[in-house]
């Protein structure tokens, strides 16, 4: 069974990066969507259970992911859901995942600031040099081409989106700065 879904939730283990054996690259961790109702009698939301489902990524994607999601991250992930059942002879079970071919943050939880990673660094590709004529150097062996792709590889790696939780706080490393409005820890499944 393949269909496409998308699931708002929490990553509930760290994201893990390997390879294949063709050495793409492949990201996967845990998703924890908690199903929550309200409930006019007691005027209270109710838990209804929690769907886990297992995430991959390929490629780009993967390697975004890493740089980007932490565990407790609240995440929108879109793509093809697969299910399957296995039989171990002892236990069997069902397994959900889902194969990504989009994920990014929640915003209804906090703000996200975009970063395209950055592409490395080549002497002979560097787009300040693009345009500019083969003797554009100051004369001294290509010296200057040299500094300006030194700098360029020399760039701070992107850093991780900051988090503003509704109510101002900053969230530093991907770790809450919850207040009493917001989920507590005992509200996360895992």
């Amino acid at each position: 069974m393949s269909e496409t879904i998308t699931v708002s939730g929490i990553v509930a283990t760290p994201p893990e990066l390997r390879r294949s054996s063709a050495g793409v690259p492949i990201a996967s961790f845990r998703l924890a969507a908690g199903q929550r109702r309200y409930d006019r009698a007691t005027n209270t939301w109710v838990d209804n259970g929690t769907n886990w489902y297992r995430v991959s990524a390929f490629r780009a994607l993967a390697e975004n992911g890493i740089a980007s999601l932490r565990k407790g991250d609240r995440v929108l992930v879109s793509g093809k859901l697969k299910v399957r059942d296995w039989d171990n002879g002892v236990k069997s079970g069902t397994d959900v995942d889902i194969e990504a071919d989009a994920i990014g943050h929640d915003l209804r939880w906090g703000t996200s600031r975009f970063a395209r990673p950055e592409a490395p660094a080549s002497p002979q590709s560097s787009p300040e040099d693009a345009w500019a004529p083969d003797d554009a150097s100051d004369g001294a062996n290509g010296e200057a081409a040299d500094a300006a792709s030194a700098a360029s590889a020399s760039a701070v790696e992107p850093r991780r989106d900051e988090w503003v939780v509704p109510g101002g706080s900053v969230l530093a490393d991907g770790e809450p700065a919850l207040s009493s409005k917001e989920p507590t820890e005992a509200d996360v499944p895992f």
